[in-house]
């Protein structure tokens, strides 16, 4: 909370504040919301008065905002005006901004603490913050502080110790107050009613008020009643250890009586776990090995009463049984922290720097039972640091060095000899690519130049140096940047004499290739630049002759050429190639002689990259790659191979190895199962590192299923057997490709496969089994990684038929008689069980079943009988019966095919009386092979022939037509009807119901005049007012009265006339008194009269006329409202 006091002074938009009062402005920031300036926090000394400002902006809003000031979350301070605390409002019409003060009369220490003030208007709001701070007075010290220090004493000013006594602050001795009786504000609060706890804590200092309601709840807690069923309840609670086991007791009043244990309001039935003991009075529940789920609410219930508690499972802290290790590793490689704990699935945290560790790309954690992990894929120098993995019993830590990647110099420079004129070229190759530097000779930093030129293109770096002169020769040094490392070779440069000898002298070659470790045999570096000088005496100059084979070598200009001088003849190979390789001849000859060398050229570079890169087998987290050897070694042996993977869809190469692995067969670890790789292989040889070989396919690192589960037999025969069994428990991503199933004979194993390619299903019938042998069988679950485990029947199975008496399982709707309508499609499947495959006859009515229109289909376990439309002679009794030799069984199912009926038979009307007919039929002749359930009769005049229903479902073949209309001729129609609905046809009544008509009169009652004649009585009564003087009104009200009521107003008991400035109103019983701009002497009782021959009625009411009154302040911009109450 800032501390920094405000000055006592407000702007020049304000009054100046009184003596002794700060005042807080807003802030110059920028403000969001509807808040143009805001309170700012302060420190107030005790006693001084304070004043907030806060400025609203409306020029935005529909109406008025709405101010609140408050203190902490509750406490609304506009309740608590007055004497101490003060507020005030103004409007500035120019700029639309209404200025809210809050001042703080004598600042006390109860005013301390935190305030906040809204702002609401419609659907807008701000809300804003500060804090109060109050400092005790402090009290004056002395002008001159020196005249405070004293020496101890009488010897003078210099003699003596300084005392400084006097410095110390005085403390006022208080007088004892007398003691003031303690007031108990809880008791106070107990017997007050709930509207008086805020004014109460307000004159207490108790700023808490959920707090203080959350304890008068306690206090007023009322003691529970005796239980009439339990003699001692359980307690409150129980606490048990995880793993421990805890007993809870119950006292009963009966004996006798049953009891219900019930978990989180579920029963809980005995078992091993839990345990009911009942011994006499006395109820016991035993829970057994005490876990996390264990953790819940329990209930006693006898009858109705029911008694509570709660178990607390206390789960024993979680401690680190194998601490970090230090890990220290190479930029990109993969990290490691591994750690155990004391339980499996304890939740750990990993954190860095403070910082927690979650799994994103850059970090995995893995969980393993209790082994916890945490992964680094790919290092880098930010990953440097202390690690730590807390659990909430104990941490550790472990810390990660990573160093830089070594440059690798995979060809240094060489020294050079060159002659006048002649170039000089330095070549170095390291292993990155993006590595730059720098040439220096003799310490000097070369710089290019129109002689000297400097190159860079991959890994190679080259300082070229023409026409060489004697300057030249030197040390030169190539330095990487950021590495340790230099590179150095000398430049030698040759200068050569010519004697001249008057004399012949036959030719010489003078060839030296000793240092090239094999007679005559040159071995150059593909790519580089082969100069070979030979010294030729002879006199006079000899002629020289290069040849290669049997091709001479000119001396024309080109890559491969012959440079001759005086004594002097140089073989030059610009950028060597294979095909320069090969079988070279020096020939010079001069008038004294000839003479000949032979020399061999062996070209060397970088080998072919290996070929036919693939992945052998996966596990879990490692893959095999192999590859084959590059087809040509660059002439030197191959050393080994360096080894990079990738995952699918990256460009990014990761390096498994950097020592060479000579063997053409890699493991590769500590990848991520189910996400796809791809590998590429580098051979290495003397020169340097080849190309890389072509990408792999992709393969995905995945470990074989879990073995399958509960293999079991289905069914078997003489020669086959039906097995059935569960997919494995671990799956992993890499699925299922499906099963393979052996068998073999008991006591051997020799497994025989029963299935070639592997079945998707799980279940499989194996054939070909010997008849009468023991046999095992097995099921293996293959995917891309291979075999799973396999799944072993732990008792063998005896290939035999097993004898299965047969037995019909008829459904249940079988059981009765079956209906169906005609032309409805019947489908009827009846299983059936026997073995060996029972023979199936049907019957009908006890004939063998004849008819083509009826189908019969019958598998290894059911028959079915169809009937694609049924018909009426498709109903009876139908036999079933399945036979094993001399075992047979039967079953009887009775069809009933049913049909609309015919119609009644014979209608009649057999008597007509008053308004009613009498009619009877009988029964029809086809009643549709089934009961007739009722009948519908209808009816219809004559005049409209319109059919309308009498009855439906009658039951009987009579019935009465009742409330026929007179003078009517009625003819009547029947419908049978049976559960396939109304017959078709329809039965006509063969004679027809007159209905007469009798004589009728009406005698007319006599009329009698109502009389309407009453009392005048106000049935809406006038109504108190308050009104504003100045603006007209009107008081009204309502009454009832014939004859028609004289109306009288009265103002005070005074009848008012034919004033002007009241106008009297009746329209239709409603009465208005209009009053016209009513003063302050208008007010008054009104009353209104009204008066009939029956009597009168008079309602009253009370109007109140205020007056407005307008102050203005001095400069206008705060405006008062005071309402002058006449």
């Amino acid at each position: 909370m800032p501390e920094a006091k405000k000055p006592a002074a407000k702007t020049d938009k304000v009054a100046a504040a009184p003596a002794g009062e700060e005042t807080v402005q807003g802030g110059q920031s920028e403000l969001t919301g509807l808040f143009v300036e805001r309170p700012e926090s302060t420190t107030v000394i005790k006693g001084k008065n304070v004043t907030f400002v806060a400025k609203v902006d409306s020029s935005d809003l529909l109406r008025k905002p709405n101010m609140k000031w408050l203190k902490g979350k509750w406490l609304d301070l506009g309740s608590k005006a007055g004497k101490h605390v003060q507020f005030k409002e103004a409007y500035d019409r120019n700029s639309k901004v209404y200025t809210y003060e809050m001042s703080i009369i004598k600042v006390v220490e109860g005013d301390a603490g935190g305030y906040r003030c809204e702002v609401t208007s419609k659907d807008k709001c701000d809300s804003c913050t500060f804090e109060v701070t109050v400092e005790a007075v402090q009290e004056e010290q002395p002008a001159n502080i020196l005249d405070s220090f004293k020496r101890s004493g009488d010897a003078g000013e210099d003699a003596g110790d300084l005392d400084f006594s006097a410095l110390l602050k005085k403390r006022e001795k208080k007088a004892r107050d007398e003691p003031k009786e303690e007031v108990d504000v809880w008791e106070i609060l107990k017997d007050a009613k709930p509207c008086d706890y805020e004014k109460i804590a307000f004159d207490y200092g108790i700023t808490d008020l959920r707090g203080l309601l959350k304890r008068l709840k306690k206090m007023k807690k009322v003691e529970p009643k005796k239980s009439d069923a339990f003699l001692k309840k359980l307690e409150q609670c129980y606490s048990v250890d995880k793993g421990k086991r805890t007993q809870m007791h119950v006292e009963l009043h009966d004996p006798n009586v049953q009891v219900k244990w019930l978990k989180n309001g579920v029963e809980i039935k005995p078992s091993a776990k839990y345990v009911f003991e009942c011994v006499g009075n006395k109820r016991t529940l035993t829970i057994n090995k005490c876990n996390l789920s264990d953790d819940a609410a329990y209930e006693c219930v006898v009858g109705e009463e029911k008694s509570f508690t709660e178990v607390f499972v206390k789960e024993p802290p979680v401690t680190i049984t194998k601490l970090l290790d230090d890990v220290h590793v190479v930029v990109g490689e993969k990290v490691e922290f591994e750690c155990e704990v004391s339980e499996e699935g304890a939740n750990v945290k990993w954190m860095k720097d403070g910082v927690e560790l979650t799994k994103d790309g850059k970090y995995r954690i893995k969980k393993d039972g209790k082994k916890h992990t945490l992964v680094i894929n790919e290092a880098t120098i930010e990953d440097i640091g202390m690690y730590y993995v807390y659990t909430n019993g104990g941490e550790s830590k472990g810390e990660l060095e990573v160093e830089a990647k070594e440059l690798e110099v995979l060809q240094s420079i060489a020294d050079l000899s060159v002659k006048a004129c002649e170039q000089a070229m330095f070549k170095c190759e390291v292993s990155d690519e993006k590595v730059v530097g720098k040439w220096f000779k003799d310490g000097v930093e070369v710089k290019p130049g129109n002689r000297i030129k400097m190159s860079h293109i991959g890994r190679i770096h080259k300082l070229t140096i023409d026409d060489v002169k004697p300057q030249d020769e030197g040390n030169y040094t190539f330095v990487p940047e950021g590495y340790a490392l230099s590179l150095s070779a000398k430049l030698n440069f040759i200068e050569i004499k010519i004697e001249y000898v008057p004399r012949q002298d036959p030719p010489k070659i003078h060839l030296d290739t000793s240092s090239t470790g094999s007679k005559n045999t040159i071995v150059v570096v593909a790519g580089n630049k082969l100069r070979l000088d030979v010294e030729i005496t002879g006199e006079p100059a000899p002629t020289v002759c290069w040849m290669k084979g049997d091709t001479v070598i000119s001396e024309a200009e080109g890559r491969v050429r012959v440079e001759t001088r005086t004594t002097l003849s140089s073989f030059v190979i610009e950028g060597a190639e294979r095909p320069d390789e090969g079988q070279y001849s020096i020939i010079v000859t001069n008038p004294a002689g000839e003479d000949r060398a032979e020399l061999t050229v062996k070209i060397v570079d970088v080998p072919n990259p290996p070929e036919n890169v693939r992945c052998m087998g996966v596990g879990e987290d490692t893959a095999t790659i192999t590859w084959d050897p590059p087809k040509f070694d660059g002439g030197a042996p191959i050393k080994g191979y360096l080894m990079e993977r990738k995952k699918q869809g990256s460009s990014r190469w990761t390096k498994l190895n950097f020592e060479v692995f000579e063997s053409t067969t890699y493991e590769a670890k500590k990848m991520i199962e189910g996400v796809f790789y791809e590998m590429r292989v580098f051979a290495v040889n003397g020169i340097g590192i080849s190309q890389p070989s072509g990408n792999s396919k992709p393969f995905m690192p995945i470990a074989p299923t879990s073995e399958p589960t509960r293999l079991t037999v289905e069914d078997v025969t003489d020669s086959t057997c039906a097995l059935k069994w569960r997919p494995p428990e671990r799956v992993g991503a890499g699925g299922v490709d499906g099963y393979i199933i052996e068998w073999c004979k008991e006591g051997e194993d020799n497994w025989v496969g029963a299935n070639k390619e592997p079945v998707d299903k799980n279940t499989y019938r194996v054939k070909g089994l010997p008849t009468g042998e023991k046999l095992l069988f097995r099921v293996v679950a293959m995917n891309i990684a291979g075999r799973s485990p396999p799944c072993i029947m732990k008792q063998s199975v005896i290939i035999r038929e097993i004898m299965e008496y047969p037995k019909i399982r008829l459904p249940r709707q079988l059981r009765t008689k079956f209906i169906r309508k005609v032309g409805e499609k019947i489908n009827l499947v009846i299983p059936f069980q026997g073995k060996p495959r029972p023979v199936v006859n049907w019957l009908k009515d006890g004939e063998p079943l004849e008819n083509k229109s009826v189908g019969i289909r019958t598998s290894d376990f059911d028959t079915i009988l169809f009937i694609r439309s049924a018909e009426r002679d498709h109903s009876g009794t139908y036999t079933l019966s399945v036979q094993i030799d001399n075992m047979q069984d039967k079953a009887d199912i009775h069809i009933q095919i049913v049909d609309k009926p015919g119609p009644p038979i014979n209608v009649m009307v057999t008597d007509v009386w008053g308004f009613n007919a009498a009619l009877e039929w009988k029964p029809p002749k086809d009643t549709g092979n089934t009961d007739i359930t009722g009948y519908t009769i209808q009816k219809a005049d004559k005049k409209t022939q319109g059919w309308f229903t009498v009855y439906e479902h009658n039951r009987r073949p009579s019935c009465t037509a009742s409330d026929l209309v007179m003078g009517n001729e009625y003819s009547f129609r029947v419908f049978s009807e049976n559960i396939c609905g109304l017959s078709d046809e329809v039965a006509f009544s063969k004679n027809t119901a007159i209905i007469g008509k009798t004589d009728l009169e009406y005698n007319k009652p006599a009329f009698k005049e109502k009389d309407m004649s009453s009392s005048p009585k106000f049935t809406a009564p006038l109504v108190d007012r308050v009104v504003v003087a100045g603006y007209s009104t009107a008081i009204s009200c309502a009454v009832r009265a014939y004859p028609k009521a004289k109306i009288v107003w009265m103002k005070n008991k005074m009848i008012i006339g034919e004033d002007p400035k009241f106008l009297m109103q009746n329209n239709q019983g409603v009465l208005t008194l209009n009053i016209r701009k009513p003063g302050q002497f208008d007010g008054g009782k009104y009353s209104c009269k009204a008066i009939n021959d029956l009597g009168e009625d008079e309602v009253e009411c009370r109007l109140e006329v205020r007056v407005l009154k307008e102050k203005k302040e001095e400069k206008g911009i705060i405006n008062t409202t005071v309402i002058d109450e006449n």
